[in-house]
């Protein structure tokens, strides 16, 4: 078996993603400090209407305003680190706390897919569902109904926010109770779309770098 290290130093083991705070409105500018450096980054966007004195209009607002994400290796963080806007990497006492892959890659997927999405109160336990068709098959998540509409909530427990992804309620069904056992959830009362029902989510994709603010691999 490799030593760690020199696993690490040759590639030979992934780097983890981790949360930055930066400054308020630092975030795209982080970005391209990151995308310069050739770092694999995540700024997950969605669309806004603001309102002005004569007009509306619609802009690009970061899901989590105050943070991105970015993988690299946190033994060499200094680099990250001198970015200005950034103001510390999220999470430990000793060394920051990486954010899980499955949350990231759910990220990504709902960026690319580019279904309408809005920031949500955090929500962490419930009832598991697994989208059976389109575009997110296999994906595992929360099923919420507000306002007449269906929502996937997909959540970056580290930072306690949650993201409303829009569905059709006809894509998913209820996962087994081995998977939500596997995922540390409990189940809570009988199916319903009406109901809520919350869980982590698990996809792997890639971003479209231009369009929705993340680099590629």
């Amino acid at each position: 078996m490799p030593d760690p290290i020199e696993a690490r130093e040759s590639g030979m083991v992934e780097n983890p993603w981790f949360a930055l705070s930066v400054k308020s409105r630092y975030e795209k500018i982080v970005a391209n400090f990151l995308d310069n450096k050739g770092y694999e980054w995540l700024l997950p966007l969605y669309k806004s209407r603001r309102c002005w004195s004569d007009r509306i209009k619609e802009i690009e607002a970061p899901l989590f305003p105050g943070y991105l994400f970015c993988r690299f290796d946190i033994y060499d963080r200094l680099p990250i680190l001198i970015i200005p806007g950034v103001q510390h990497i999220v999470g430990g006492t000793k060394l920051p706390t990486p954010i899980d892959i499955g949350e990231i890659e759910a990220l990504q997927a709902v960026a690319r897919i580019g279904l309408a999405r809005e920031p949500w109160p955090f929500l962490q336990i419930g009832d598991r569902v697994r989208i059976e068709h389109g575009s997110l098959a296999g994906v595992e998540g929360i099923l919420l109904q507000a306002k007449g509409r269906h929502r996937l909530i997909l959540s970056v427990t580290l930072l306690q926010r949650s993201v409303a992804v829009d569905i059709d309620s006809a894509w998913v069904s209820r996962a087994s109770a081995a998977q939500a056992v596997r995922s540390g959830l409990s189940q809570a009362g009988p199916t319903g779309y009406a109901a809520s029902m919350v869980a982590s989510f698990r996809h792997t994709s890639t971003d479209d770098p231009n369009r929705e603010q993340t680099t590629p691999r």
